[in-house]
């Protein structure tokens, strides 16, 4: 499409001259456009592609790359391997780490998430990782046309800052069945960097149609030698060989308690151009996330109804509760609780700690869980009670992640 096409009036010859622009309109380092300059013939078809002048719609595959969502809690000390911030894994086993969402950010943003390393390790054995992970599901990724020779290219722009400044590597992945690797460099210390790095369509693998993981994200942190050892394959896309994913220049984050490393403004798009960071509001990326974790959360201290149950005798009690969008969860979840202490049991007005919670129990594809509590006081008949939340911080978790 031509830019003289656009909207409903065409570009004339010679309609755009140095005297219909406004003073400030034209930033001052660029030079003025002469009388006459702009032409129809001039402007080719395709020229305009800036997603400030044109609305692309949605582009960003990544759910959470502003780093805003962080259900599980905003700060882990020695973390260890584990979904802590939404949508992301950190994978860890060489240092010590505290993981945590940061307010330290490049303007257009409010969050980041930072490791801090708190034990170093500089001895890097041949299985180390440290790494940042992404996971996609394959029925989101259809439009990308992989296994033909229309496959489209792929785009990754994401905002970084570290104090060790050197070589990291980001791998692309078909979730262990191919993969390419580029790398970035940090070349500031302690200063917010922003990269772009593009790769070619996979003409000769394919993406399943269904909720599974189908594609991830990397971005190295560390690497042991039986992933460096190789030649590193930013060529095209392949089979998985261990040693060909990282860069054998890969800098080791673990190696100083000095170090850290911040990332946000992470988008993935199709094409071979990156464009504006797609802002989404607070609450639209909260539900995204929570297509892969909901959590109910004790905020209201003791007076926070968790459900109403059935005791079927003197000490427990059975309540069905539900997430909170049970319709969205991608697959049958796993459900957890916080320490039995958070909740008491409240019949009439009695009102009996809880000693202890069983496993869950579901059905009908993760949307019904039984909540099952051992009350620590006897004396309380059989019969209708209410499940509290009796502790800020006491919850039960959905998790349905890739």
């Amino acid at each position: 499409m031509a830019i003289d096409t656009i909207g409903t009036n065409a570009i004339a010859n010679d309609a755009v001259t140095a005297a219909k622009i406004p003073a400030g309109a034209v930033d001052a380092d660029i030079t003025a456009i002469p009388d006459g300059s702009v032409t129809t013939a001039k402007i080719a078809d395709n020229a305009v592609t800036s997603a400030k002048a044109l609305n692309l719609g949605r582009r960003n595959l990544v759910i959470n790359g502003a780093m805003q969502i962080a259900q599980r809690g905003t700060s882990f000390t020695s973390a260890t391997t584990a979904y802590h911030v939404d949508r992301f894994i950190d994978v860890m086993n060489l240092g010590a780490w505290t993981v945590s969402q940061s307010t330290d950010s490049p303007d257009e943003f409010s969050n980041s998430w930072k490791w801090d390393c708190t034990t170093a390790n500089g001895s890097l054995a041949s299985n180390s990782e440290l790494i940042f992970v992404t996971r996609l599901e394959g029925q989101n990724l259809q439009h990308l046309k992989y296994g033909t020779s229309s496959a489209e290219s792929l785009t990754l722009s994401f905002w970084v800052k570290s104090s060790k400044t050197g070589t990291y590597t980001c791998e692309f992945d078909q979730y262990g069945d191919r993969q390419i690797s580029r790398t970035y460099t940090i070349n500031s210390a302690n200063t917010w960097e922003k990269k772009i790095l593009t790769v070619p369509g996979d003409t000769g693998g394919s993406i399943d149609n269904d909720n599974s993981a189908e594609f991830q994200l990397l971005w190295w942190l560390g690497a042991g030698s039986n992933l460096t050892s190789g030649t590193l394959n930013t060529s095209a896309w392949a089979g998985v060989t261990n040693a060909n994913r990282v860069s054998s220049s890969q800098v080791n984050l673990a190696d100083n308690t000095a170090n850290d490393w911040y990332i946000t403004g992470i988008q993935l798009e199709t094409g071979d151009t990156a464009t504006d960071f797609e802002h989404r509001s607070y609450g639209e990326e909260l539900l995204l996330c929570q297509r892969y974790y909901q959590k109910i959360i004790g905020t209201y201290g003791s007076t926070q109804g968790l459900g109403t149950g059935f005791g079927s005798n003197n000490t427990v009690t059975t309540v069905d509760i539900f997430p909170p969008v049970k319709s969205l969860l991608r697959d049958q979840s796993s459900i957890s609780f916080s320490a039995a202490s958070g909740f008491t049991i409240n019949t009439n007005a009695i009102a009996d700690s809880c000693s202890s919670v069983n496993a869950a129990t579901y059905s009908n594809n993760h949307v019904r869980a039984q909540f099952t509590c051992n009350s620590a006081d006897s004396g309380t008949v059989s019969g209708p009670r209410l499940v509290r939340m009796s502790g800020t911080g006491t919850y039960i978790a959905w998790d349905s992640e890739l």
